[in-house]
């Protein structure tokens, strides 16, 4: 597997080693040795799998309670995946990072605690695959807007609306939200 790290510190894209021959491919999507080698060494409790149409704009979603760390993947179709940094004490605070993850190049994106994340769904219908270092605590779950003036991610919508949830369109500033020291 190789890895990159990203400018942002901890956030970490990884990239399998993928055989293929004439009757398909095989590759390890996840080994627990192989991350520690890059300091991941996270115990995952809970896989969470989604699946939207084209324009579907999912986040920026943390827990402030039950922090969880993340290993994102996509196993059908292309999302603009994107990691927010929200730890007021890192240098990096408020700045984000976005990559195309895709059923094709299956990179996967390791985000810690202390991150907001969201996807935008570029293919006309996607399938998103992710390990949580703790479970989903509803009491404890925040969302800061997707398009928040002071972040200032570039969301490849290309002219379109996103489709966006109640929880989603009522997100928080992220100079209001509650986040993390």
């Amino acid at each position: 597997m190789k890895f990159w790290n990203t400018p942002l510190e901890g956030l970490i894209v990884l990239e399998p080693q993928v055989f293929e021959d004439d009757r398909g491919f095989f590759y390890e999507s996840y080994n627990e040795k192989t991350l520690q080698t890059v300091g991941i060494d996270d115990r995952f409790v809970q896989d969470n799998h989604s699946g939207s149409k084209r324009w579907v704009l999912r986040g920026l979603h943390y827990q402030i309670c039950h922090p969880q760390a993340k290993l994102v993947r996509v196993v059908t179709g292309v999302i603009f995946d994107v990691a927010v940094d929200i730890r007021r004490s890192s240098p990096t605070f408020g700045k984000w990072f976005g990559i195309i993850l895709s059923a094709e190049n299956r990179k996967q994106l390791y985000i810690p605690v202390g991150f907001a994340h969201g996807f935008l769904v570029l293919s006309e219908w996607a399938e998103v695959l992710y390990k949580t270092t703790d479970f989903y605590a509803p009491q404890c779950d925040r969302v800061i807007i997707w398009n928040d003036p002071s972040i200032g991610i570039d969301w490849p919508l290309n002219g379109h609306e996103p489709i966006l949830s109640p929880k989603d369109a009522r997100g928080a500033l992220l100079e209001n939200a509650e986040i993390f020291p």
